[in-house]
């Protein structure tokens, strides 16, 4: 084709109206899951009696069910759909984007089978098995291909903005989700990820953190960046404060996972590192809300009347109200009082529902007549939806925060200087909090409330509508070949070598002492003065090597790559090469015996770490009220780690001997038996089915292969050890009234809790 021809583009707009409206039927399908767990925690006859809708087992399937199924499909209508405009090329190939939709469907479906089954790996937001997450990597790197190809054919020359943002996504999220989600399987449908105890909660929030980060957070940057002044027919206000915007949160955002874990036995300076770049993250964040809050300044006259506009608007209000929030949780005094409460569950719906959930509502609004070439059915429906979500968002938010703040002051407080508890019983928090917690169910009702009126609006809008795809005629002009930079010109550059120069020089400071960490100190500011002399004098030079970067898609991705997988390796990799010994202090832990791994692996499937944390901080009202604060070395063996996020229940690290068997069986059975005004559903089907003595051997095989040191026992052996402890068990259980057959589900999980703390204290060294 010559140079200059002109020619017409349709645009594959199929794909992005199946993902539009496969992220309207997935997120009813969370939402509605949301409602009925946040109605389980107010009333526990709302579990029903069954297994698979305890919520244990629901609330993995509606973080999962929000992220992946309904931000993920919206996520990928907005990329195809701007994509496709952004870089004047239909996308690569239609098999490939078909393959995408249908396997990301099925991936779904797979995941809303398996989580109610108990099938899971116990670890937030990587609950999903073995199978299903290598079905992930493909999907992934199908889009990626898709995507790519795309960039390699097209006929605009630099990539715009919203680009950049779709680049940093598909290679970080492909690298958190492989690294986290390393397994060995012991069956088709079970698996031990390779990293146990604190190198497992390391890495487990670097993923956590960071999927919200790069799945939540950059993508619909990205979209915020395209669509938002296509809805406000504005350029966007900064193209400077983008490219800020953009490098410094790609760059931040990567290193502030160990703000998950402040004031537990993680290492004091990861602690320190987290928080810090937690608080350097407001900078960046909040440059990229005022870029889209300034976009919109010439359009807040269609505010009272443009649906898309409002949605929008309070999207990315929300957007700079989480990431203050993010920030000010990541203070150790603050997270204090705030971890483990309702305020961070607060916390991830501000940013789930009003960020990610108005900015879908609003580009979907505005997808709608386009997509259809009709217009939408009802602006006043969408306008009544906006008033329900921010209501019920309202609601929600408020409720958490009040909730979170309330429970954390009750549990930290003390009466008689500091010498006793002034609420000893963990129960006493749930009842103060009962009111708000009901007030949630509220908020989110009206949510999903206002959620389902839009589908109802959008299909209306398009029943009987003819699809139609987008065209755009364009000028097929091949860039010239010195305009593009190869990979030597991409980093032997001032704004590399500096920044090089900065991090590492910064790396001395943070992580060394005496003359050595001042020499970094000095190192540093010397680089950041030198960097904005240079920038000051040459900067026309830095903008010419920027534009340049933009033409060729492959050194513009290397870059990004190496910005976030730095900040990786400088956490990871120190934990990782620490010799397990030197973690456990003065002991080390016993591992489990193959009955109480059992018992664990009952206690992961039922999701009791959703609800209770394994880890005592160190914190005195934390010490008083459960004991002994937690050390690194106790969750040596443990693959997956359990120290938990959230307490709806009373820590469990020194649960083991407190309590006598029949105490633990009966809980089991009727907490409210045992803990008057207990929202805990009854486990009574541990009571029915028999614990499965034939995985076993294959487990401790896995598990040895990990380095957890148990004996080479025989298949045979495993099954004597186990039966004759739930014997003992079984045998101490009828001694205290209570009839158990010894092969019942109920006496492994016994097992399991009573040997809690008890490993640790055994073992000296």
């Amino acid at each position: 084709m010559t140079s200059g021809q002109k020619t017409t583009i349709e645009f594959n707009d199929h794909v992005v109206r199946q993902f539009m409206l496969a992220a309207v039927l997935w997120g009813a399908v969370g939402m509605l899951v949301g409602v009925l767990i946040a109605t389980q925690l107010n009333f526990w006859q709302a579990n029903l009696g069954q297994s698979w809708l305890s919520f244990g087992r629901l609330r993995p399937l509606h973080t999962n069910a929000v992220i992946f199924a309904f931000v993920g499909n919206m996520m990928f209508a907005g990329i195809y759909y701007s994509t496709q405009r952004l870089v004047k090329a239909r996308l690569a190939s239609d098999f490939l984007s078909a393959l995408h939709f249908w396997g990301w469907q099925l991936i779904i479906v797979a995941a809303a089978i398996t989580l109610p089954l108990g099938l899971t790996r116990g670890k937030e937001y990587a609950e999903l098995i073995w199978p299903i997450n290598i079905a992930v990597a493909v999907i992934w790197v199908v889009f990626g291909a898709n995507f790519f190809w795309t960039l390699a054919r097209r006929h605009e020359k630099s990539l715009y903005v919203a680009v950049w943002f779709y680049i940093a996504t598909i290679v970080t999220v492909a690298m958190l989700y492989i690294v986290n989600h390393l397994s060995i399987p012991t069956s088709l449908l079970h698996s031990y990820p390779v990293f146990g105890g604190v190198q497992d909660g390391l890495v487990q929030w670097w993923y956590g953190h960071n999927a919200v980060a790069f799945f939540l957070t950059t993508p619909i940057l990205g979209i915020m960046y395209y669509f938002l002044p296509k809805a406000a027919e504005r350029p966007v206000y900064s193209y400077r404060l983008s490219v800020i915007h953009f490098w410094s949160l790609v760059f931040l955002y990567i290193w502030a996972g160990p703000h998950h874990l402040l004031n537990t036995a993680l290492p004091n300076w990861l602690q320190l590192l987290g928080m810090t770049f937690s608080l350097m993250l407001w900078a960046p964040s909040w440059g990229g809300m005022l870029n889209g809050l300034l976009t919109l300044r010439g359009a807040w006259g269609k505010l009272r009347t443009d649906p898309v506009i409002k949605f929008f608007a309070a999207g990315v209000t929300f957007y700079g109200m989480a990431t203050f929030e993010g920030p000010l949780l990541s203070i150790k005094a603050v997270n204090a009082l705030g971890h483990y409460t309702d305020w961070i569950i607060g916390h991830v719906h501000a940013g789930a529902l009003g960020w990610n959930g108005f900015m879908a509502a609003g580009m979907f609004y505005w997808l709608v007549p386009r997509l259809w070439n009709r217009p939408l059915h009802s602006t006043g429906l969408a306008n009544l939806h906006f008033w329900l979500g921010l209501v019920g968002i309202l609601l929600y938010v408020a409720a958490m925060w009040a909730s979170g703040i309330t429970q954390g002051l009750m549990l930290n407080a003390t009466a008689e200087n500091g010498t006793i508890l002034k609420y000893p019983n963990f129960i006493e928090t749930l009842n103060a909090i009962r009111p708000l917690m009901l007030l949630r169910v509220v908020g989110g009702t009206l949510y999903l409330g206002g959620f389902l009126l839009m589908a109802w609006n959008i299909w209306r809008s398009i029943a009987g509508a003819r699809a139609v795809n987008g065209t755009m005629e364009v000028y097929v002009e091949p860039p010239a070949p010195a305009d593009r930079l190869g990979l030597g010109g991409t980093f032997l550059n001032a704004p590399v070598v500096f920044s090089t120069l900065g991090l590492a020089a910064a790396c001395v400071w943070l992580f060394t002492s005496g003359w050595l960490n001042l020499l970094g100190l000095v190192a540093t500011i010397l680089t950041v003065l030198l960097a904005i002399g240079h920038f000051e004098s040459r900067g026309t030079r830095w903008g010419e090597w920027y534009d340049r970067l933009l033409i060729n898609a492959l050194p513009f991705t290397l870059l990004t790559f190496l910005s976030v997988v730095v900040g990786g390796l400088i956490q990871i990799i120190p934990m990782l090469t620490i010799d397990r010994r030197i973690q456990t202090e003065d002991r080390l832990a016993a591992v489990y015996t193959p009955l109480e791994l059992a018992g664990r692996d009952i206690y992961v499937r039922e999701g009791c770490y959703n609800c209770h944390s394994q880890m005592i901080r160190t914190l005195v009202p934390d010490v008083m009220r459960y004991g002994d604060y937690s050390r690194l070395g106790e969750s040596l063996w443990d693959h997956p780690y359990q120290w938990g996020s959230k307490r709806s229940g009373p820590d469990l690290a020194r649960i083991g001997g407190k309590y006598n068997h029949a105490w633990h069986y009966d809980h089991l059975r009727d907490p409210r038996s045992i803990s008057t005004g207990s929202n805990m559903p009854a486990y009574t089907w541990l009571l029915e089915h028999a614990t499965d003595y034939a995985a076993l051997p294959a487990k401790i095989r896995v598990q040895r292969m990990l380095g957890v040191p148990f004996p080479s026992w025989s298949p045979a052996m495993i099954d004597t050890l186990a039966r004759d402890q739930a014997k003992q068990i079984a045998r101490e259980l009828r001694e205290q009234g209570r009839y158990t057959d010894p092969d019942r589900e109920v006496v492994a999980l016994t097992a399991y809790l009573q040997s809690l703390g008890k490993k640790w204290e055994a073992t000296p060294r």
